[in-house]
């Protein structure tokens, strides 16, 4: 890994990352294309190209092959469906629960950077119980563009009050990635939900198969 900033705060994505919603919303997805008429490899493999992205892309690409596709109503059922699942339990993806309690017992500065919607995010992480460790929520909204756009987590390191380049950004997607190293920030990679054989983009980030083993190579955890 070529990135030699030593980080002393961490910037985390939340689906796929922190929280284990990914399948459950790629799995809605897929269903909805699917009543829509979309033939079921095509629906899996756009629901899969969704991870990671903002919901305008997803759905300009869902509407290539629903024409006429009311973009409201399928988000809108999305949401419920979505919302319905994870109303008492939002499971946690592994090693998250450890880690951040040993970083706040650190003292260590965190907040979560996010294509999901600030308030939507509050409350998910209200739900998992993870909400006290962050000091703040950048969700959609709170940024000028997306990811892959290095805004969020260049408003997340200064939410913060620090350069990017001593925010430890921790992200499963290549868009979140592309994102947090595009703002300059040292981020490792901790994928979840990938398509077999994809390839890595090459971006001088680190790789790591749980959170727990990302924080220790970057150095906030020994």
């Amino acid at each position: 890994m070529s990135q030699t900033a030593r980080p002393v705060a961490a910037l985390f994505d939340m689906d796929g990352l922190l929280l284990d919603t990914e399948r459950l919303g790629l799995a809605v997805n897929r269903d909805l294309m699917v009543r829509h008429g979309v033939d079921e490899d095509l629906a899996g493999r756009i629901a899969m190209e969704a991870i990671g992205t903002a919901s305008a892309r997803t759905y300009a690409r869902i509407a290539e092959v629903v024409p006429g596709l009311d973009v409201a109503a399928f988000d809108a059922e999305w949401r419920a469906r979505v919302d319905a699942a994870m109303a008492e339990n939002v499971p946690l993806r592994p090693t998250v629960g450890e880690v951040l309690q040993a970083l706040a017992d650190r003292d260590v500065p965190m907040a979560v950077v996010t294509t999901t919607r600030t308030e939507r995010a509050r409350h998910h992480l209200e739900v998992a119980g993870l909400a006290p460790f962050f000091r703040d929520v950048i969700g959609f909204g709170r940024y000028a563009a997306a990811k892959p756009d290095p805004a969020p987590y260049l408003t997340g390191a200064e939410v913060l009050g620090l350069d990017p380049a001593r925010c430890a950004a921790f992200e499963d997607s290549d868009t979140g990635v592309t994102a947090a190293r595009a703002a300059g920030c040292p981020t490792w990679q901790v994928p979840d939900l990938r398509p077999a054989g994809k390839p890595f983009p090459d971006l001088g980030q680190g790789q790591a198969a749980t959170l727990l083993d990302a924080v220790r190579a970057v150095g906030l955890l020994s």
